[in-house]
């Protein structure tokens, strides 16, 4: 297993220099380039603008302008945003716990909803609650991220009052303490189950219906045959091979789940690393708009990664020694 991990990790190095050139790529087809964000509005003198670029190396030839800044994101140097006036690494180190939050928690709602309904649904097939699962299903993939944002602040916190609206956290609070974390966690529930919501649809039909066809193997009917009781058929075979297919998806839910929360983050104006995305994109950043945009597909083959070990611990069969 410590070689098969080994061999997947330097399988990702050529893998993560070609989403590298990907990545610089796009940032160049970009309107502009990085002197519009940071050029004074005020001065439009061509010779001054020329002073710019050269200063900032923008007449250097496309491959020189990559490996400096490959160069620099490999000693974790991503520049400097012209928007916020900071070092791209610590604007993004100020976001980033508010999206992990937001990220786990709502991996947490996704997989704890999509296991209880997936689970019943898959033992019980074409009942009313089967039926009733999967038309809330239907629902959610039907509605898009902003609508349900929308809906879900109109209704419980403008009627019911029970999340606040927008924000990461209680203004006038120490960072830290307890009072800190409680308002802190409140303002990312609504938003958190906003996202895992949305998201356990494709989990639950995923899980119901491996569930179903499961239940028809012949393994299931030989531990029938033997007596074995009905519980310990579903809990020990069948739902154990029918998480497989669930953790493939895994890898995905990383990147997805915070390309998700760029909409999400957006309506609830929430401090993360979607909202600062967009800003960036608005603003022209072209320093943050590279950076953010690496770390999504990094966490991408990160998550793939994480899948494939936890294959060996679902499923022995699948172990590689």
């Amino acid at each position: 297993m410590l070689l098969y991990t080994l061999r997947r990790i330097l399988i990702m190095i050529p893998i993560l220099i070609m989403i590298s050139i990907v990545v610089f790529s796009l940032a160049l087809a970009m309107p502009g380039d990085a002197l519009s964000g940071q050029i004074d509005p005020a001065n439009t003198d061509p010779q001054y603008i020329a002073d710019q670029r050269e200063r900032l190396g923008l007449n250097d030839p496309v491959h020189v302008q990559y490996v400096r800044w490959a160069t620099g994101v490999v000693q974790w140097d991503f520049g400097r945003s012209f928007n916020h006036r900071m070092p791209v690494t610590e604007l993004i180190g100020e976001r980033l716990p508010n999206t992990i939050l937001l990220s786990v928690m709502s991996l947490m709602i996704t997989y704890v909803l999509a296991f209880f309904m997936g689970r019943y649904a898959g033992r019980h097939p074409y009942t009313p609650g089967d039926y009733g699962i999967q038309g809330i299903n239907y629902l959610m993939l039907a509605i898009p991220s902003f609508v349900a944002a929308i809906f879900a602040i109109f209704i419980f916190s403008f009627q019911f009052g029970w999340f606040p609206s927008t924000g990461s956290v209680g203004s006038g609070l120490q960072s830290g303490t307890w009072d800190w974390w409680v308002s802190k966690i409140h303002h990312t529930a609504l938003p958190a189950l906003v996202l895992g919501g949305l998201t356990t649809a494709s989990y639950t039909q995923f899980l119901r219906n491996d569930i179903i066809e499961n239940s028809q193997k012949d393994y299931v009917r030989t531990a029938r045959a033997k007596g074995t009781p009905e519980g310990t058929i579903y809990n020990k075979h069948i739902l154990r091979n029918s998480v497989i297919p669930i953790i493939t998806l895994f890898g995905f839910d990383i990147a997805s789940i915070i390309g998700g929360a760029v909409i999400i983050e957006t309506v609830f104006t929430y401090r993360g690393i979607g909202e600062l995305l967009i800003s960036s994109i608005t603003n022209r950043d072209y320093s943050v708009v590279t950076a953010i945009t690496l770390m999504l597909s990094v966490a991408t083959l990160v998550g793939n990664l994480i899948a494939d070990l936890i294959y060996g611990v679902v499923d022995p069969r699948i172990r590689v020694e």
